[in-house]
């Protein structure tokens, strides 16, 4: 009897757990998931679930500004409507876990330290997220700076045919294939017909980019704005500069490749050359019995 009763106790408990645990999964999609939101990157969509049961948690380690700057990046990697702060903390957490079970585990397969394998294990879940975010705003910006010439032309030819500033960025943005660069003209655009002048929305937009040359291309576009000088002369000299700049980078880049070609070389290249090359030697040496 005692057996019985004590299998029918642990049975309730661990069908209590997960109805617990159920419980804190759906109240956390339901008060996470909203229609206005965008879904998930793959890196976060794979542990959607867990990262939303723990994001509550997460808060409790984010300050005032460490959640502002995670915001921020955020926006300059197009996630600010995917992810929110605590919901990247808590990805954190969920690499972190499995980066140290698995570092745990190659440990014990090749008799390496336990602890240490799981020390490193969970320093490189916790940051992979981060530089992974890194990664993403670079390559965003890269595609931002590629479109923009193209439509800094676009945006003078309108101004210069006759439009307003709003009416040519408008026009501007429905030609530009759909990219980092057209959403951000849309976001601005939005915030102008909610209400906001048009000068505060150039101005976030550049702190929400935090990219130079939109830096340059707001400054100019609000100093043209105030003086009420004519915005033509300035957008073409903008984009003349931005397709100079981006020649500019496209010969750096092709500068570095030597030198970032040397070590694959030098480790892979060179050995299996000096391979293919002395191995007849040397056979030609045993041979005669040198």
């Amino acid at each position: 009897m005692s057996t019985a009763f004590a299998l029918g106790l642990g049975g309730a408990s661990v069908a209590l757990g997960f109805y617990t645990l159920w419980q804190i999964f759906s109240q956390a999609r339901q008060g996470h998931e909203t229609i206005y939101r965008d879904h998930p990157p793959i890196l976060f969509k794979v542990f959607w679930i867990v990262v939303l049961a723990i994001s509550g948690l997460s808060a409790r380690f984010l300050n005032q500004y460490r959640a502002q700057k995670l915001r921020a990046q955020l926006q300059r990697a197009g996630l600010a409507y995917a992810l929110t702060p605590k919901q990247f903390l808590a990805g954190q957490f969920v690499y972190a876990a499995l980066g140290a079970f698995f570092f745990r585990w190659l440990g014990a397969s090749f008799e390496f330290s336990i602890l240490a394998c799981t020390l490193w294990g969970l320093a490189a879940g916790f940051f992979y997220p981060m530089l992974w975010l890194r990664e993403k705003i670079k390559q965003r910006q890269q595609k931002l700076l590629k479109a923009l010439p193209f439509f800094l032309d676009v945006l003078t030819l309108g101004i210069e045919a006759g439009l307003n500033i709003s009416g040519a960025i408008q026009k501007a943005a429905e030609k530009m294939h759909p990219g980092p660069l057209t959403q951000e003209m849309n976001a601005l655009m939005r915030d102008v017909r909610a209400g906001r002048s048009r000068l505060d929305a150039l101005r976030e937009m550049s702190a929400r980019l935090n990219m130079p040359a939109m830096t340059s291309l707001v400054s100019a576009m609000i100093q043209g704005e105030l003086t009420g000088s004519s915005l033509g002369p300035i957008l073409r000299a903008q984009s003349d500069q931005r397709r100079t700049e981006r020649f500019q980078r496209a010969e750096k880049i092709a500068m570095e490749a030597p030198v970032k070609m040397l070590a694959p070389l030098i480790i892979f290249i060179f050995p299996c050359t000096f391979i293919v090359i002395g191995f007849p030697i040397m056979v030609k040496f045993f041979a005669s019995g040198i």
